[in-house]
């Protein structure tokens, strides 16, 4: 029948294995337990996946397909020309073109494809930028619409919550004030302009809920499509760094506020001109790098423990010499490197845990390391191939790929459970910071050059942004 789908011949397949049966009704939730679409072919053709996404009378895609599929898709085919092609296959298979429906079997096929273009508009609402996806949208329910007037309202619905959620998205970007382009003091900033962090906020404890606050402030706007289009126009002899381009940019403004987290907190350090007073500040960012820890901000951990561990800092021994480091010791060790972040990847997984049997919002927040989650999903798109030598689409690494970009997700979509303190937001996100020089010219004025290179670079500092000799 021209409503069905078609079955996966062999030919399609490499590997036996069969994609599950079509559910009769939508299962909507039901995958969360079931292992990841049990029995989906390793590979199969573009064309077989896209038929695999229609929804027919009686056939309803698995959620869990629906998301891997959208995700990966657009490493073949631009979102807008898939969603023509559903379209345009709904159309054909329903007869939605003849004169005369149908009314018995659209009635059945009306809300499955609402449900379907509910889920793509929900996760991706970026894929529908364009005016021309809504006008496709519009035309494939404007069809089935006479069937029962409910289809039309429901998509205006539909509609509405996309253009907020489009809305809310563009606000983000621009509201991150201050971080993407850090003033870097050259030289010590005027005593009226620098407050010191402390001043501000002097309790660990506060200071990291702020933080956090700010990273699912962050996290909240980055598409999981934005994982996969920093791979899509890689030049592969350009370089092996992911590319950035206008399509993952919250992607790329999470990364700075990483960094400029790091300098900040290298510049609070290296600030104070007593060893004491910056030993105070470095015993208060290990107090506030383990209750990130506690809290399960790994990336506000990670970024602390990296500004600690810059050489303009780590060189002041006098005044690391009077701080307790033991705390600082056991933070490092969470966050080595060593076996591949071995030590982390534990510490991820038991957050996980924790979030996965939370009751409160609170236990559920869970912000990954977050370059290393790049890192992993990078090494894992070069790692294997996105097509068989046979032409077919590598489905066994777009479950991988979906598995991690999923995960992410649930993580992202944590409600913050911490009020917002908009002076101490303000001040990570505006505080002046030092440039890598100022960072080591304020460093060897606290405690002066100990060796040849050292005071070589102090002299070539000190005439290059003094212009002292």
């Amino acid at each position: 029948a021209a409503g069905m789908p078609r079955t996966l011949s062999t030919s399609d397949m490499v590997t036996p294995g069969r994609l599950s049966p079509p559910p009769t009704e939508p299962t909507d939730g039901e995958q969360a337990g079931q292992p990841f679409l049990d029995g989906a072919p390793s590979s199969a053709s573009l064309d077989t996946l896209i038929q695999h996404l229609v929804p027919t009378a009686d056939y309803y895609p698995e959620k869990a397909y629906i998301f891997t599929f959208l995700l990966s898709s657009r490493l073949f085919i631009e979102p807008r020309e898939l969603l023509a092609r559903v379209c345009h296959l709904c159309i054909e298979q329903q007869q939605l073109d003849k004169p005369v429906l149908d009314k018995a079997r659209v009635r059945k096929f009306g809300p499955k494809l609402l449900q379907l273009l509910a889920e793509w508009t929900e996760t991706f609402p970026r894929d529908f930028q364009e005016e021309s996806t809504i006008g496709h949208l519009k035309d494939v329910v404007g069809r089935i619409a006479p069937c029962d007037e409910a289809y039309r309202k429901r998509m205006h619905q539909l509609l509405q919550a996309l253009h907020q959620k489009l809305a809310a998205l563009g606000q983000g970007s621009e509201g991150f004030m201050g971080a993407d382009k850090p003033i870097s003091y050259r030289t010590k900033p005027p005593a009226s302009i620098h407050r010191e962090l402390l001043g501000i906020c002097s309790d660990p404890y506060t200071l990291a809920q702020q933080l956090t606050h700010v990273e699912l402030e962050r996290l909240r706007h980055i598409g999981p499509e934005e994982f996969v289009q920093a791979f899509v126009n890689k030049d592969p002899l350009a370089s092996t760094k992911p590319c950035f381009n206008d399509k993952t940019n919250n992607l790329e403004a999470y990364v700075k506020w990483f960094n400029r987290l790091c300098y900040l907190v290298a510049t609070e350090i290296c600030m104070p001109a007593k060893k004491k007073q910056r030993a105070q500040v470095i015993e208060f960012f290990i107090d506030v790098a383990r209750e990130c820890f506690n809290i399960g901000n790994f990336n506000s951990l990670m970024a602390i423990i990296s500004g600690m561990n810059m050489s303009p800092v780590s060189r002041l021994k006098k005044t690391w010499a009077k701080v307790k480091t033991a705390k600082f010791f056991i933070l490092e060790h969470q966050m080595d490197p060593t076996g591949n972040f071995c030590n982390y990847r534990t510490a991820l997984r038991g957050a996980a845990h924790r979030s996965l049997t939370a009751h409160s919002s609170r236990e559920k927040i869970v912000i990954p390391f977050f370059s290393l989650l790049i890192k992993d999903i990078y090494f894992l798109n070069e790692g294997c191939a996105n097509r068989l030598p046979n032409g077919h689409v590598n489905f066994e690494k777009f479950l991988e790929l979906a598995k991690q970009v999923g995960e992410f997700i649930t993580w992202k979509q944590v409600e913050c459970p911490f009020e917002q303190d908009p002076s101490i937001t303000h001040y990570l996100y505006t505080a002046p910071i030092f440039s890598e020089d100022g960072l080591y010219l304020a460093s060897y004025e606290s405690e002066s050059p100990e060796n040849q290179t050292e005071k070589e670079r102090w002299k070539s500092l000190r005439s290059s942004i003094l212009g002292k000799t």
